[in-house]
């Protein structure tokens, strides 16, 4: 027969609001970026419709920049949970 070990609950996490307020701004600034290059990708596909393949394409590297940003403060966001949580670890 196994015996099975669960895993101790800790405290609730404490964050400061000045974290609070860090993480809110950092997932907004990546949804606004991840919506504009939504924005690019839609105005690309009407200016393809249209046959206007110059005007697609301008839209397409202006959507691929938005997708780089929004990339790069995703992994500042994931920084962040990092330090917090070890933070909170201790």
């Amino acid at each position: 027969m196994s015996t099975t070990t669960l895993p101790i609950k800790k405290e609730p996490t404490m964050v400061s609001p000045a974290d609070k307020k860090k993480g809110a701004e950092l997932h907004t600034k990546a949804a606004e970026h991840h919506e504009q290059a939504a924005k690019s990708h839609h105005e690309a596909a009407g200016h393809h419709e249209a046959g206007h393949t110059d005007k697609a394409a301008a839209s397409t590297v202006i959507a691929q920049g938005h997708h780089t940003l929004a990339g790069e403060t995703q992994r500042e966001i994931v920084k962040h949970h990092v330090i917090l949580a070890k933070a909170n670890s201790n």
